[in-house]
């Protein structure tokens, strides 16, 4: 079925070579759900491909892939390892969006791209228990002071994806001064700088999504990389779409797995497989009724935002296809579990860590009621127009 999202023979080739390390990825699922680590031989395996340069433009010695490429290599890494394909999916998005937008300055993303290019991860640090998702607007607890020429950041960050392999910390904190929201790039070997081992959640547990704790921190003003004065989840960015694109295949898993299972299973009530039920066929062809839905979605989003005529016109899809996708996820696992039964909730079986892991898509950004809003006000407004 996704074949044909396959346009050229430089997705074919990542395809296969991420279909390929994902057998070994998915070997190592269960143990990094269990004992909640980070999946390190995955991330590695990704950083020594050359993966995580792909975002970079040419110009900067990556291969300029778009969207609709990241949708592609995203979902087929998730599809094999949930924590593997979040973790490294904030990476690539974070990246993407710096060079697609030119966010920082030429000598700046020249120095970061020489890092990237080395084996450097990143992921914003955003969150914090006081404000909530940061897509809502709350002004940062974190602060930056300018003392004698340099910045000292105290605060402390949640739900830092892949803390245990970042290298540097995108990090925001209140600027008073200014009276905006500045973002400083933190290496991981800043003194006053440390990961308070908090992750203790029941999914995508091998994120280790800790805390970012951040005593007086002391940096150049070089590394004052950004200076926001609102939220940034106002802006249209094509690169969240990795966040669906990870719930998408985890979806497809589920929906691979129960087939196996419906095709296999016979119980010595019935004559032949499970697969020949009417009420199985039913849930099998209403969850490939959902997955060909969610994925003409993504995909044709994505091609709409890679085409920069296109772009501008796009207002609420890229939040449209998060909630889509997502809230389908969901419904999906389930229908996967109700064809497997019982043996769905038995802690080898992998259907349970799925559906533990789609759950956590309802808490990325953005949240479901502010897509629907935002979907409604732009209808009202038209409308008044």
């Amino acid at each position: 079925m996704k074949q044909i999202f396959i346009k050229t023979n430089t997705q074919k080739k990542w395809l296969q070579t991420l279909s390929e390390e994902g057998t070994e990825f998915s070997t190592r699922s269960a143990d990094t759900d269990e004992q909640s680590k980070f999946p390190k031989e995955n991330i590695d395996v990704l950083v020594n491909l050359g993966y995580t340069s792909l975002p970079l433009p040419q110009t900067y010695g990556g291969k300029g892939i778009g969207i609709y490429d990241m949708v592609l290599f995203q979902e087929t890494i998730a599809s094999s390892d949930a924590a593997t394909g979040l973790s490294i999916g904030w990476h690539m998005g974070v990246t993407g969006e710096l060079y697609e937008k030119k966010l920082w300055d030429d000598s700046k993303l020249a120095f970061f791209a020489e890092e990237v290019l080395n084996g450097a991860l990143v992921n914003r640090a955003v969150s914090e228990a006081q404000t909530g998702s940061p897509t809502r607007g709350g002004r940062p607890g974190t602060t930056a002071v300018k003392k004698g020429g340099k910045w000292e950041i105290s605060g402390r960050k949640t739900f830092t994806t892949m803390s245990p392999a970042l290298t540097y910390f995108l990090t925001s904190a209140w600027i008073e001064e200014k009276q905006a929201i500045g973002f400083f790039l933190l290496h991981k070997e800043s003194e006053g700088l440390s990961i308070e081992e908090t992750w203790d959640v029941i999914s995508m547990r091998g994120t280790e999504s800790h805390d970012l704790v951040l005593d007086r921190v002391t940096v150049d003003d070089s590394m004052l990389m950004e200076i926001n004065e609102g939220p940034r989840g106002n802006k249209v960015n094509g690169w969240i779409l990795h966040i669906p694109a990870c719930y998408l295949g985890i979806a497809q898993a589920a929906r691979d797995f129960a087939l196996r299972f419906a095709l296999e299973y016979s119980p010595n009530s019935i004559e032949g497989t499970i697969s020949e039920l009417p009420n199985v066929q039913r849930l099998l062809g209403e969850m490939d009724l959902e997955l060909t839905r969610c994925r003409h979605f993504i995909y044709n989003v994505a091609e709409a935002y890679d085409d920069e005529a296109r772009r501008p016109y796009m207002t609420n899809e890229l939040g449209a296809v998060k909630y889509t996708i997502t809230n389908s996820a969901i419904d999906i696992v389930d229908k996967a579990m109700r064809i497997v039964g019982a043996k769905s909730l038995q802690r080898q079986n992998p259907l349970q860590r799925y559906y533990r892991d789609v759950r956590a898509g309802l808490h990325n950004p953005p949240m479901d009621d502010v897509t629907i809003l935002k979907l409604a006000q732009t209808a009202i407004q038209k409308g008044a127009n």
